[in-house]
């Protein structure tokens, strides 16, 4: 049995209950990780790795090719639409532990995926799940322009734009379920994620422009690998309703992480442009990181939930490529 403070109450042997012993299968830690994209199946990866059979992994993806993946690492997969309210059913019995990944809808400020989702963990009646721990990955978006400054947990929300308020719609809903229903429901706020698959190549390929020296922008960072296991260790240290900032302790702008990247590979690095300029060449989205710029702080994530980052900076990950 997996050690977790937070699951002791079922860690109980036949003798004290009383009942028969359950097969092994049964008596496994279940993990629900839904929206098992890239960072999803490098938890599943992580955690068979770590703890074997003693930990069952329930994924939801619909990807043929992820769930082969993920299949070979003992994860069983779930072909379920978060769209689709009637195919969730059958994850109320997964409802302990739980890791929410998968991104709200494409357009609007509200995030129904997450309102269903949270329907099924709840299931027909209401009920208290003081032993359920839910933990949802949102994005330091939620907090918009702040012009360089340095960000605690506890910084209040202002975003900017659809996507980063269809987050924050989300950690509410996450948040008052946890609330209501005495679960743990520790929020990740994400970054920029990076790793040697999940680099700017294409874009420094296509040369396209970064933003001048005196109108670029912070931006914050974490490697996938480190990211994964951070999830992991807020389902079993987070606290409820607290705000954990997955961030490694680079202090980047923009601009200077391409040219690192690029500088690496061997590439050229971009030509520096005036705002203006570089509206002209990179698209609406791209512009809007562009017009946001913080620098994150990580206390917490290092002193409650005892991360120890594989990779402290993105140079840590550059310097570990293989060319």
């Amino acid at each position: 049995m997996v050690k977790n403070p937070h699951y002791r109450r079922f860690a109980r042997t036949p003798a004290q209950t009383g009942k028969t012993a359950l097969p092994s299968r049964f008596r496994r830690l279940r993990v629900l990780i839904v929206g098992a994209g890239d960072v999803g199946a490098r938890l599943v990866t992580q955690l068979a790795a770590k703890f074997g059979d003693k930990i069952a992994l329930i994924s939801l993806t619909r990807r043929r090719e992820q769930a082969q993946r993920l299949r070979k690492n003992r994860a069983r997969v779930l072909a379920i639409d978060l769209d689709q309210r009637a195919s969730l059913d059958r994850l109320y019995g997964f409802r302990h532990r739980v890791i929410q990944l998968a991104p709200p809808p494409a357009s609007g400020v509200h995030d129904p995926r997450s309102r269903r989702l949270l329907a099924a963990l709840r299931g027909p009646k209401p009920e208290r799940f003081s032993h359920c721990a839910w933990v949802y990955a949102s994005t330091t978006g939620v907090y918009g322009d702040v012009q360089g400054q340095w960000i605690a947990e506890t910084r209040t929300p202002a975003p900017s734009n659809e996507r980063a308020k269809r987050r924050l719609a989300a950690e509410r809903q996450w948040r008052a379920a946890g609330t209501e229903h005495a679960a743990r429901t520790p929020i990740v706020r994400v970054p920029g994620i990076y790793a040697a698959n999940r680099l700017p190549i294409e874009r420094l390929s296509k040369a396209l422009p970064a933003l001048h020296e005196t109108e670029d922008v912070y931006t914050n960072h974490i490697n996938a690998d480190d990211l994964a296991w951070i999830l992991w260790l807020t389902l079993l240290r987070g606290r409820s309703n607290r705000i954990y900032h997955a961030v490694d302790n680079s202090d980047l702008k923009m601009g200077d992480y391409f040219d690192l990247v690029a500088d690496r590979l061997g590439l050229a690095r971009p030509a520096r442009l005036s705002r203006m300029q570089v509206a002209c060449h990179v698209s609406p989205a791209m512009m809007s990181f562009m017009n946001e710029s913080r620098r994150l702080i990580n206390r917490r994530m290092s002193a409650e939930l005892r991360v120890r980052l594989r990779f402290q900076t993105v140079a840590d990950t550059l310097r570990q490529l293989e060319i």
